[in-house]
């Protein structure tokens, strides 16, 4: 129809009435790319929000292993401190709880994941279309930091082998059985080591084992080097933590 008005006005030279024409579909057009565009960065934000969203269980996972790494660490650090005195001869530790506390000392949590598991999950589209920029720069850090200072390999020390070449291994069993790492369920990925070993060691088993770590006194200097190990890994954690502590309050206030 505007086709035929259109014709009809050009044989005619209505000129002011083609100018108008042209206006009203030019602006149309326009409108109508203005409400398209509009539309599809609306239906993005709220993707961007959902995956947003979607990314509060893997946050938690990782907080939670953080909290549970400062508890877990700070119990074998307790441990290491009465191996040491045992390996000293202080005469307040038995040798039943020296042979627990030198195997407890050895317990290590790391963390399973890694860098490619975020990109996976939030690819670098994604990440640019976050508006937030502090969001953004702390997502960008999990996407691309470097996981193994997290990973098994920096606790896996000497120590923690060799202590277990000298302790037999069916007590290590019994001490593993009674005192290894535990969950609540409630938080059934927050594992912890009990504080205290209760486990009774026969006291003919017990001698003989803490004769057989105290004729390896190197032991005591590597288990120095695991406590530092530790200390390590959990200053490495620090801005890991910050960053998702920090992802997890901005997605929440989206939500509210």
């Amino acid at each position: 129809m505007i086709y035929k008005r259109f014709a009809a006005r050009l044989k005619a030279q209505d000129w002011l009435a083609i100018v108008i024409e042209i206006g009203i579909v030019v602006i149309g057009v326009f409108i109508g790319t203005q409400v398209s565009n509009w539309n599809a960065a609306r239906l993005e934000k709220v993707e961007t929000r959902r995956m947003l969203v979607q990314l509060q269980p893997n946050l938690k996972v990782m907080t939670d292993y953080f909290g549970a790494a400062r508890i877990y660490y700070g119990t074998t650090r307790r441990y290491a401190t009465t191996a040491l005195a045992g390996w000293r001869g202080d005469p307040s530790v038995s040798d039943g709880d020296f042979v627990k506390a030198a195997y407890q000392a050895s317990q290590i949590l790391t963390f399973g994941t890694n860098s490619s598991a975020w990109a996976t999950v939030l690819g670098a589209d994604q990440l640019r279309r976050i508006d937030d920029p502090a969001m953004r720069n702390d997502l960008s850090f999990l996407m691309s930091a470097d996981y193994s200072q997290l990973d098994l390999a920096g606790v896996n020390t000497p120590y923690r082998q060799n202590v277990r070449r000298i302790i037999p291994l069916d007590l290590q069993d019994a001490i593993r059985a009674t005192c290894g790492d535990r969950s609540t369920p409630d938080a059934p990925t927050f594992l912890f080591l009990p504080p205290n070993c209760l486990l009774a060691i026969d006291p003919v088993q017990a001698r003989q084992a803490a004769a057989a770590l105290r004729a390896q006194p190197a032991l005591a200097d590597d288990l120095q080097w695991h406590m530092a190990a530790q200390s390590a890994l959990m200053a490495n954690m620090v801005p890991f933590e910050v960053s998702t502590t920090n992802i997890r309050k901005r997605i929440s206030g989206m939500r509210e």
